[in-house]
């Protein structure tokens, strides 16, 4: 049995819990950003007690298309955590299926989501 590989999958997403908690809001969010970017506010302390030896900013910018990160987000473990769960959303898969989405987790842990413009292919 190589326990290493489960090991490294669970060490991998440090921040999934918190993610996984706040998914139906996010999922909320992502199909309200249809009118106008939405605004969740996290309480700081939940991800700073996630990873106690994070010493930089806990904030990213994540665009995600397709089920993927569209932008390079592998120097962002919390950014790519976020991209995990919504990956195993069955909705926000639908979601990101048809629309780009930004995500963006500022430093003041405010998360905002807002769907972006599509992009016109000329014919």
């Amino acid at each position: 049995m190589n326990s290493g590989i489960f090991f490294n999958s669970m060490m991998g997403n440090v921040y999934g819990h918190i993610w996984s908690k706040y998914r139906p809001v996010i999922l909320k969010m992502m199909i309200a950003s249809e009118g106008e970017p939405q605004e969740y506010k996290f309480s700081g302390h939940e991800f700073k007690s996630a990873n106690q030896k994070e010493k930089g900013s806990f904030a990213f910018t994540l665009h995600a298309f397709q089920g993927k990160a569209v932008n390079n987000i592998k120097s962002s473990e919390i950014a790519q955590s976020l991209m995990s769960v919504l990956q195993q959303s069955r909705k926000a898969t639908e979601l990101m299926d048809k629309e780009t989405y930004e995500f963006v987790l500022d430093k003041q842990f405010i998360l905002h989501i807002k769907k972006q413009a599509p992009v016109l292919t000329p014919q």
